[in-house]
């Protein structure tokens, strides 16, 4: 068994930084959960017309509605089994922003392919993205979403462009610095970007078969589609 990141990207995952490689290799197989903390030097939105579907989102914990400079950060990255039988890695982001902490939720889960890295949004999972991995000549990782869907009882549609938005990530190590780098930057085609964050942090690593998952991280309701 290998982790699904490793599993979707297959010899490109060699290719990742072996921080990265490590980072990304947590899972049931290795029994490890990695949480990151650090600084985002930078969050922001987009123009104000955007800010009521940022608001919209926030109530879900997706998206968020706020700015800020150096802004405490903590990715958690933790595998489970999800209620289906699929093994799970969140990807819960907090951001220690003044007055109240936002958080931004994802949860990460192999295609029934094993092409593909499905990752539901929300506290409730109506919506859900593919994510597709690509390792760069530097050996940082580069993830672009595909196709975004919406689902609710027996609605499964599509999300349109109109409406809908494509995210990138960049994350890479940096050896001085001892830290790994994020950049993410979520565009909707029409109205341009929509916010995004950029900045650093160290990570460190957990036995979750002692640890477990703890309260609050797992969302309160699961979906079943791919």
């Amino acid at each position: 068994m290998t982790s699904i990141f490793r599993t979707v990207m297959g010899a490109d995952f060699d290719r990742l930084h072996p921080q990265l490689q490590r980072r990304f290799s947590v899972g049931l197989a290795s029994g490890e959960a990695c949480t990151g903390r650090g600084v985002m030097t930078r969050v922001w939105h987009g123009p104000s017309y955007v800010k009521p579907f940022l608001l919209l989102g926030a109530t879900r914990n997706i998206l968020l509605p706020r700015t800020g400079r150096n802004v405490p950060f903590t990715i958690e990255n933790v595998p489970y089994t999800d209620s289906f039988g699929r093994e799970t890695v969140t990807f819960v982001r907090t951001f220690h922003l003044p007055g109240r902490a936002r958080r931004f939720d994802a949860q990460m889960v192999l295609g029934p392919h094993g092409d593909r890295i499905v990752d539901y949004l929300g506290t409730h999972q109506h919506l859900a993205s593919e994510l597709h991995f690509h390792a760069e000549p530097d050996g940082s990782l580069l993830i672009r979403s595909g196709e975004h869907r919406f689902r609710e009882g027996p609605v499964d549609v599509r999300v349109p462009e109109l409406i809908g938005a494509t995210a990138e990530v960049r994350e890479r190590y940096d050896d001085a610095a001892g830290r790994f780098r994020i950049q993410v930057r979520v565009v909707n085609r029409h109205f341009g970007p929509l916010f995004g964050y950029e900045g650093s942090f160290v990570a460190s690593y957990t036995d979750v078969r002692r640890c477990g998952v703890r309260a609050g991280l797992r969302p309160v309701r699961e979906e079943r589609r791919v």
